[in-house]
């Protein structure tokens, strides 16, 4: 019960999500999937405005669960070796979670770009496997097609307005709270995008990646420098025209001179 009213008091603060996480993790070896079923219970239930908190919730106990995955005894001798904690259960109930926090319709969107911020930065940290993601990241963008697209036939202006639905539309007062509170949560969310894992240090002080093996000796998991160098591939585009122009011009306030040729980028 004191679990169940600190989920329905969480707020985008991350005072009140440490709460939780730390509570979470304390009561892990004692009964972790007892309050895992708790937690998808709430994000089934609670409003869309407490939803889209759990998520966020999840999102910061992926991340200390993964930290504390190099520290296990710290929770105590009962915890099973090379457990991942809650990150094990996040993966196995992505699409359930997901489902969850995104209805189907237009009481979905509201949740629909925070979700897929955070589905985003599981993906990119290799929080969650990259495959599962993008099952779960295809599923919603074919669910925000069908909830933008405009309806096939105009209804009829005799006909009987259905009644609005409670779900439909939020109170001001609610609306205000979630416009500060996703301001809060994105800040967050831009602060760790780009903190990546390191899975294969496990002490506290990770090497210069210079000094880095260019294979990982322990045979498990991906090189952080790896990952880095994924990520940046993956989002720089080709040279083209404008980098020549960017270099030039870079090289004139350098090393500026008179009457000399331009210097030959090919």
């Amino acid at each position: 019960m004191q679990f169940l009213t600190l989920l329905r008091r969480l707020n985008a603060s991350q005072q009140s999500i440490q709460k939780v996480v730390g509570y979470a993790l304390k009561y892990y070896a004692r009964c972790g999937e007892d309050l895992w079923d708790c937690i998808v219970e709430e994000c089934q239930k609670g409003s869309i405005n407490n939803r889209i908190n759990i998520l966020y919730f999840l999102d910061s106990l992926c991340e200390t669960s993964l930290l504390a995955k190099s520290h296990p005894v710290v929770l105590g001798p009962d915890v099973p070796p090379n457990s991942s904690f809650y990150v094990d259960y996040v993966s196995r109930d992505l699409a359930k979670i997901v489902e969850s926090v995104v209805p189907e319709g237009r009481q979905g969107l509201p949740n629909l770009m925070s979700t897929k911020q955070i589905l985003e930065s599981w993906r990119s940290k290799r929080v969650v496997e990259p495959q599962k993601v993008d099952d779960v990241m295809a599923t919603l963008s074919s669910r925000q097609v069908a909830a933008e697209s405009p309806p096939i036939s105009l209804p009829s202006p005799l006909a009987s307005r259905p009644p609005p639905s409670s779900s439909a539309s939020l109170p001001r007062n609610e609306v205000f709270k979630r416009i500060e509170e996703d301001r809060e949560r994105h800040k967050r969310l831009r602060e760790r995008r780009w903190v990546q894992p390191i899975s294969h240090v496990t002490n506290a002080f990770p090497p210069l990646a210079s000094f880095l093996p260019l294979e990982n000796p322990d045979g498990e998991g991906e090189l952080t420098i790896d990952i880095e160098f994924d990520n940046e591939w993956e989002t720089t585009s080709d040279w083209n025209e404008d980098d020549d122009d960017a270099v030039g011009e870079e090289n004139e306030l350098c090393f500026p001179g008179e009457g000399e040729a331009p210097m030959d980028l090919s």
